[in-house]
């Protein structure tokens, strides 16, 4: 009879936690749409979306200068982040020595939880000198965000890449070698391509993490408010401005913002459905 009462109280609690997170989303996207849909519509949505120029002192709210430049910095994070993050998960499913193992995905792990405005002094105080002196230019540019981010992605796609490598049959692995393939042909060639939706659904939750950033592209990436100019020039992303301005914005200018923050919203929402379709792909339903 305790028995019963007790799995009841539990399905209860989990019941209210599933309830209260869901609440959270469902309260987090009122606030948003209502408080940022209506600023779209007073500036103007081809205004406000295409627009680029950002001057609230001028009542001009366009924001095309800083989605160009979350796109920007966040492809550049990925072609430097993603590669390395795959052959950092080939190497721990395949040829780390299992003495070597635990302290290497100790130290992957560790990656994933230090706080991104750790990474943030790190890129200040070394990627940005170094940059600047490579190139002779401002070292806070676009190239220096996506090089700090494309670190930060590193442990994000490792840790979904590699799980979906050792869940490949090993029929797969074992059928190659029998017919001649040597083992980096076996792991290149079968493995990894067998292991394509964990690969893609890494990659697409290591494009989250990069266009969500903020604090760290903050401090390395120049943040300028005209269109991207280059490779080796500031660049701004929507979360970055939104964090500069709203601590002083004020009426059309602070709902303009949190338009932005609906924008982004919307990029978040649709890496995210990616994500859920490669998985149901994966597993057929």
């Amino acid at each position: 009879m305790t028995g019963k009462i007790s799995e009841r109280f539990m399905r209860v609690v989990f019941l209210a936690a599933a309830c209260t997170s869901v609440l959270a989303v469902a309260l987090i996207c009122v606030f948003l749409f209502a408080n940022g849909i209506p600023a779209m519509l007073e500036i103007g949505l081809p205004d406000f979306l295409f627009g680029q120029k950002w001057k609230p002192t001028n009542d001009l709210y366009g924001i095309l200068p800083f989605i160009l430049g979350s796109v920007y910095v966040t492809a550049g994070s990925v072609v430097i982040g993603v590669p390395l993050a795959l052959l950092t998960a080939v190497f721990l499913a395949f040829y780390c020595p299992k003495r070597l193992y635990p302290a290497l995905k100790a130290m992957v792990n560790l990656m994933a939880g230090i706080p991104s405005v750790v990474y943030g002094f790190f890129g200040l105080i070394q990627i940005v000198p170094l940059m600047r002196e490579l190139t002779g230019k401002d070292g806070s540019t676009m190239l220096t965000a996506s090089i700090l981010l494309g670190i930060m992605i590193l442990p994000t796609v490792t840790g979904v890449v590699e799980p979906a490598l050792r869940s490949v049959p090993t029929q797969y692995y074992e059928g190659s070698l029998a017919l001649g393939a040597t083992h980096e042909r076996s792991v290149f060639f079968t493995v990894l391509p067998a292991a394509r939706s964990g690969v893609i659904a890494g990659i697409v939750l290591g494009v989250g993490r990069s266009i969500g950033e903020t604090m760290a592209v903050i401090m390395v990436a120049g943040n300028q408010t005209w269109m991207p100019q280059g490779l080796l020039k500031g660049v701004r992303t929507m979360t970055t401005n939104i964090v500069m301005e709203m601590g002083y914005a004020a009426d059309l200018h602070r709902e303009a913002l949190i338009a932005t923050g609906v924008v982004l919203f919307v990029f978040i929402l649709i890496i995210n459905l990616c994500v859920s379709a490669l998985k149901r792909k994966e597993t057929g339903n």
